[in-house]
């Protein structure tokens, strides 16, 4: 029979306490990898600390560094959670196998369908909306109607547009072919490259300020930069309008999270996952950088509101990234830059 000196109790009462230890010290922290810059999150971990004392560690870098990161870690990856912009994005680390499914009566309380994975394998948590703005000194209200329209020839050099490269344009045409089918899609593309005032622009801001301008006469953007440029000079002569809502609706997108497939702290990481879609949490994920909450039940920031209610347009986003690669080859061979 094997005797167990004093010293060797000893050895293995503090072995135990230091495991639980360190398993409680790991339990009460959450990493977290996020594609939004550390202003916009900083005051939601900070107040989920507060309140359930839990820390949030976490990495801030571009989203195709965070999801090579999260491809290369695997199984070792520290990391509890994911945060991205768009749907397209979300659903590429999904499709990759990086995050995985959550369980959740808050969430799905809380997230509409239209803006979560159907295996709820993520989650928005603010929405964005993809809307014309045009110049108010050039431009009648009653002259515009929808997306589609913008390809009229009543638009012939009036139009700007931001590069097809980035994502949100891609995810737009993404969602367009959806709903039209590739063929009334592209259509529509070769009619909007026609009507462009100018070559497409790098970025919301200078489509706005060409605008502003008057080198074009209207654009498509995401409603923030609106905000940005606004609450700047509010004297701009410009003004939203919400395209679509005598049919499918305005186009949105999310940025969201996911809970990452390997995270070792999967409980707590829900837990702030379901705090950052709560009442206490939207308005801080979505005001500060002028976007709405995705929790339908809470309103928008005053000056968001001023810009009027719209009707979104309720189908999936997981369409948006499921049909990225079709939309991108569809805008080149459209001609669209």
């Amino acid at each position: 029979m094997m005797r167990f000196s004093s010293n060797h109790f000893l050895f293995v009462i503090f072995f135990v306490v230091t495991l639980i230890c360190t398993q409680n010290v790991h339990a009460s922290e959450v990493v977290v990898y996020s594609a939004r810059i550390e202003q916009l999150i900083k005051p939601m971990f900070d107040a989920f600390t507060k309140e359930t004392g839990i820390k949030v560690r976490y990495t801030t870098d571009n989203e195709g560094a965070l999801l090579a990161r999260l491809q290369a870690e695997g199984k070792n990856t520290p990391a509890d959670m994911l945060i991205t912009v768009d749907a397209g994005n979300l659903w590429a680390a999904s499709k990759a196998g990086l995050l995985k499914s959550v369980k959740s009566d808050v969430l799905e309380n809380n997230i509409p369908l239209h803006l979560r994975d159907p295996n709820n394998e993520w989650f928005g948590l603010s929405v964005r909306a993809r809307t014309i703005v045009y110049n108010t000194r050039k431009v009648e209200p009653r002259e515009l109607s929808t997306y589609e329209d913008l390809a009229d020839e009543k638009w012939h050099k009036r139009l700007c547009l931001r590069s097809s490269k980035k994502v949100y344009n891609q995810s737009l045409v993404a969602m367009m072919i959806a709903e039209h089918g590739e063929a009334e899609t592209e259509k529509i593309i070769k009619g909007w490259v026609t009507n462009l005032a100018t070559d497409p622009l790098p970025d919301d801001t200078k489509a706005l300020e060409y605008v502003a301008a008057g080198k074009c006469d209207v654009t498509l953007v995401n409603t923030y930069y609106f905000g940005r440029l606004m609450s700047k000079d509010s004297n701009l002569p410009l003004a939203i309008f919400w395209p679509n809502q005598h049919g499918s609706g305005v186009h949105v997108n999310i940025s969201g999270a996911g809970i990452t497939r390997y995270g070792r702290n999967e409980k707590a990481a829900i837990q702030l996952l379901e705090y950052l879609s709560s009442a206490k949490a939207q308005n801080l994920f979505a005001d500060l950088n002028m976007e709405y909450p995705a929790n339908p039940t809470i309103k928008p920031d005053r000056f968001v509101a001023t810009w009027g209610d719209f009707r979104q347009n309720p189908l999936n986003l997981i369409k948006a990234g499921e049909l990225q690669t079709t939309a991108v080859k569809l805008m080149d061979r459209a001609g669209y830059k």
